[in-house]
């Protein structure tokens, strides 16, 4: 990084400091974490390796600060939702070691593999793909010769498909 256009980055920190904060502190509904946010955000800017990319410097700073206001926004969420005086204390405790809780996800995974393994070869490879490889309708459309709009109308299938399943075991 050259320090020519770091230091510009950071002198446009300077510059617009007052917007950014009075940005953040409607954001976040509070002076004192809008300038926690502010000041992280300078952290993050003073860390960065090459800043040569960034055309709009202002744009550049309010969106990681914007960035990381929403990240402070989801941690106070959570922590809310933890502390909250409506929360029974065994909803505190995990349930994922329980024999039940684990006996319930096997039978749940044992179900949605019988239904898998009925669907068409390419409804099933196209939704295994999109959800446990995360890729892109392009992507699966590639691998299996087919249009992307296809590729969607398979994914919609097997996805109808393992509902419908999951619905009619429940039933029985």
């Amino acid at each position: 990084m050259t320090s020519s256009t770091a230091d510009h980055l950071l002198i446009s920190f300077q510059e617009h400091y007052a917007d950014l904060l009075a940005f953040l502190a409607r954001r976040l509904g509070n002076v004192e974490n809008a300038a926690d946010v502010a000041q992280e955000t300078f952290l993050r800017l003073s860390r960065l390796a090459d800043t040569s990319h960034i055309l709009e410097p202002r744009a550049f700073i309010f969106r990681v600060a914007g960035n990381l206001a929403l990240d402070r926004l989801r941690q106070e969420r959570l922590r809310s939702g933890l502390h909250s005086p409506d929360t029974a204390p065994d909803e505190l405790c995990d349930h994922l070691a329980s024999p039940e809780k684990r006996f319930l996800d096997r039978e749940a995974v044992q179900q949605l593999e019988q239904s898998l393994a009925v669907l068409p070869s390419n409804a099933r490879l196209a939704l295994l793909l999109n959800r446990l490889e995360g890729l892109t309708h392009g992507q699966i459309a590639e691998r299996l010769g087919v249009s992307e709009s296809m590729v969607g109308k398979y994914i919609m299938q097997a996805m109808r498909h393992c509902r419908d399943w999951l619905r009619q075991s429940e039933g029985l």
